[in-house]
């Protein structure tokens, strides 16, 4: 300890007496300086050691702010999906609700459709009872019912064209069984098996929905 003295000693008497004076006088004082400076630079550094632990280690409730951000976050993703299929299974029930109504207002008139074919079958079938060769001027009273048929008749299809119901006299057409109803199956010359010789009642169609199949006779193999 002596000899660190005399060398700071020399080290420090040209430019500072005062302290070398000081130091001759009290070896024990350089060394209680060095200690203090040692033991300040120690706690800087455990300072700075704790601090940097601080920063990259999250405590605690950081640990519990993030998992708890997590959660909510996963039940976030949980009721927009929720929220989505709702949406569209609402989207679905709206447009078969819509699909319903619309069907309702189309085929609604149906039963009232089926009454009234028969009233056409009664026209049709008074107007070709009247003999033709009887419709003269001759009986103007025979010849103003015809006439007074017949365009009632044309009247009654005009209204049904109007609502979407049409006929179907299908003769020389190929048989479908979802317009047609066979009533026979006979071999006839010169037509074509599987088409339709024979139309005993005239079929209807509403809106593109057989309502009444026509009653018919088809050509079958000989």
């Amino acid at each position: 300890m002596a000899a660190v003295a005399q060398c700071v000693r020399a080290a420090l008497r040209p430019r500072y007496p005062l302290l070398s004076f000081s130091l001759r006088t009290s070896p024990r004082l350089l060394c209680v300086a060095t200690q203090q400076k040692n033991t300040g630079q120690n706690l800087e550094e455990d300072q700075s050691q704790s601090q940097n632990e601080q920063i990259f280690e999250p405590s605690s409730a950081e640990k519990m702010l993030t998992e708890e951000k997590a959660k909510l976050e996963e039940q976030l993703k949980e009721v927009t999906d929720k929220y989505r299929r709702a949406l569209a299974d609402a989207e679905n029930v709206r447009q078969r609700s819509q699909k319903l109504v619309e069907e309702a207002k189309l085929y609604g008139i149906q039963s009232f459709c089926k009454d009234l074919l028969e009233v056409a079958d009664i026209l049709e079938k008074a107007t070709e009872s009247v003999p033709k060769e009887e419709i003269k001027d001759e009986n103007p009273h025979l010849k103003s019912l015809y006439e007074g048929l017949v365009m009632t008749e044309v009247q009654i299809q005009k209204v049904f064209k109007k609502h979407g119901l049409l006929r179907l006299n299908p003769v020389g057409a190929k048989f479908d069984p979802y317009e047609h109803e066979a009533l026979f199956h006979a071999p006839m010359e010169g037509k074509e098996p599987g088409t339709i010789a024979l139309v005993s009642k005239i079929g209807y169609k509403l809106h593109g929905r057989t309502l009444r199949p026509a009653l018919v006779g088809v050509v079958k193999d000989a």
